[in-house]
């Protein structure tokens, strides 16, 4: 029963994110919520500018109905984190419209609500009984009592891939290709641990990114956002906690890793040296000026991810 209910929540919530969108576009278009590129950018982004965003709400609004529908009684374990990730995502959209710019809230001002938020998910899972400050350490097999420097790693992963899943989405298709490949391994680690409701969640996210991709393809007609990447890098991230393996997102989601890395590394050494080691950052922009489709750079990066999550799996 359980297989069944999770094979038809990936149906009903691709389902659905693609029918939402179909009418949330013209919407989006209607109301100008369109992006707006900077000319710091790839200049050839600038014929994506006015494609609708905050496409993000459509698999969000389907998540909850086939929540609704397929398992009513069943308490989603992530919850906290992923709705207040996403009213952070809708904020900084809107106050992006509201100034007729590609900026948001301030870097500070986000980080510090998405402290906030992270912590209030962490509490929620101390509260329900769900989290321990026992930190399992892949590969290696062991467990440290942390106590309070649990809450302190937490904090760190949670606010860490959140922000990373951000910033991966800068090329079409990118986020909810890589997300879907993250959300297979969830999902299989979920089953062979015997977690049924992270296995739920983890069907969420893959009917989600599939959806959306039928949207989201190169070229893309709809961005999701920061509404849609805040929520799905809430929902990533909560399945790791939910599995009692927070640091194994840091190698299945390599990718969203890597994508942080490369601004870090790219700001310091511009501070400390004046010279920039990518051509542009995030990385996936770097090999876009190298030349490369973005089309090329969504199989490559679905592909590290799909080898990493392989390589994670033995770290459960």
């Amino acid at each position: 029963m359980e297989i069944v209910i999770f094979v038809v929540s990936i149906i009903l919530n691709f389902t659905l994110t693609a029918l939402i969108l179909r009418f949330l576009i013209p919407a989006l278009k209607s109301l100008k919520m369109g992006q707006k590129i900077l000319d710091i950018g790839p200049r050839w982004h600038k014929s994506k500018e006015g494609t609708p965003t905050m496409g993000g709400l459509s698999f969000i609004a389907a998540c909850v109905l086939t929540t609704a529908v397929t398992v009513t009684f069943m308490a989603l374990r992530d919850g906290p984190e992923s709705c207040t990730a996403l009213l952070i995502g809708v904020f900084d959209d809107m106050v992006k419209f509201s100034r007729k710019r590609n900026e948001g809230l301030r870097a500070s001002h986000k980080y510090m609500l998405q402290l906030l938020v992270a912590g209030l998910y962490l509490f929620y899972m101390q509260m329900t009984g769900n989290l321990s400050t026992e930190l399992y350490i892949p590969f290696v097999g062991m467990t440290f009592d942390l106590g309070i420097w649990y809450y302190v790693i937490a904090l760190l992963v949670l606010t860490g891939i959140v922000n990373s899943v951000n910033l991966a989405d800068g090329v079409d298709g990118l986020v909810a290709s890589e997300t879907t490949v993250v959300g297979i391994f969830f999902a299989s680690a979920a089953f062979y641990m015997g977690n049924f409701h992270a296995a739920f969640v983890a069907a969420l996210v893959i009917g989600a990114c599939l959806g959306f991709l039928t949207y989201n393809f190169p070229p893309a007609r709809v961005f999701m956002g920061d509404t849609g990447s805040l929520f799905l890098g809430g929902m990533v991230s909560g399945l790791a906690f939910m599995l009692n393996n927070p640091l194994i997102i840091l190698l299945a989601g390599i990718m969203y890793v890597v994508e942080s890395a490369s601004v870090i590394i790219q700001v310091t050494s511009f501070k400390l040296t004046g010279k920039r080691v990518f051509k542009m950052s995030p990385i996936h922009h770097h090999f876009e000026i190298c030349g490369w489709s973005e089309l090329k750079i969504d199989g490559v990066f679905t592909l590290i991810t799909a080898l990493a999550c392989t390589a994670a799996w033995f770290g459960l």
